[in-house]
């Protein structure tokens, strides 16, 4: 249906646009919601944005989504067209897709690892970035409020691997929505038991992009994207590392204290 009453331009723009908003927001509402309704269980802070704050985030992505994400789709179309992206039958195979993903991700880490590094020094941070980081305490729409500037390098970033392959429409839609649910979920300010990063160690989460948002620009690290490796090749996670570290090693002494003491019960 798609293929035969939409161009190539409209699909791989306007659709691509419209999928982008779709799930960016469908998986970013549950967490506002949370953010609204208080919920502290699994929140890595409990501190909580003020709803003036909120809405000022939800207003802000709209104007910006319109004004920058949707023509950086429009201007991208031609070189992603002379690449070879295609939205015809057939479909490209899982092992394609799959292999093209996986290739994206890792293209992605390592453009996003220096970008973000370079944007925390200090005239770059004080003059760009340091708008995302109005929220100390991160929920999943915050993941793209950002200055203008920086949204286009983080959209450069993501559609960097598909522009040089120029894929099929599915892998590029694909592609896109998992990105969309990697940053939401590592910008949710929640760290669940069901959380990716605790069964897959190499994936950052929540958890790990918090600790960024936490400290101050020239003390932060974790630069990373999705995963942890590049921080931890040039050691900009050390202080994560050494905080995770006493968190586990305070958690076994308390774990331990009640046996000791019920111990010393017995012995009385």
């Amino acid at each position: 249906y798609l293929i035969n009453n939409f161009s190539d331009f409209q699909l791989a723009s306007l659709g691509s646009f419209i999928i982008h908003e779709g799930v960016f927001f469908l998986s970013g509402l549950p967490y506002l919601m949370m953010e609204c309704w208080g919920l502290q269980k699994y929140k890595i802070q409990r501190k909580m944005n003020t709803p003036a704050a909120q809405e000022k985030c939800v207003l802000w992505l709209l104007l910006y989504h319109s004004c920058v994400n949707l023509p950086l789709m429009v201007v991208s179309y031609p070189v992603f067209k002379y690449m070879g992206f295609t939205s015809q039958l057939p479909l490209p195979s899982w092992k394609v897709m799959s292999f093209q993903i996986l290739s994206y991700f890792i293209l992605e880490d390592f453009i996003f690892y220096w970008g973000h590094r370079f944007l925390h020094t200090k005239w770059l941070y004080k003059h760009v970035h340091s708008v995302h980081h109005e929220y100390a305490t991160p929920f999943g729409l915050t993941s793209e409020y950002a200055h203008p500037l920086e949204i286009l390098f983080l959209g450069f970033a993501t559609i960097f691997g598909p522009a040089i392959t120029g894929p099929h429409l599915l892998t590029l839609w694909i592609w896109m929505s998992v990105r969309v649910l990697e940053t939401v979920e590592a910008h949710c300010g929640y760290d669940f038991p069901w959380s990716l990063s605790r069964v897959l160690p190499i994936y950052g989460g929540a958890d790990f992009h918090d600790y960024h948002h936490r400290l101050l620009y020239t003390k932060s690290g974790n630069y990373s994207s999705t995963f942890t490796y590049m921080d931890w090749i040039f050691g900009t996670d050390k202080g994560y590392r050494k905080l995770k570290a006493l968190k586990s090693d305070q958690y076994h002494t308390d774990s331990i204290r009640p046996e000791v003491n019920t111990t010393l019960v017995k012995a009385e």
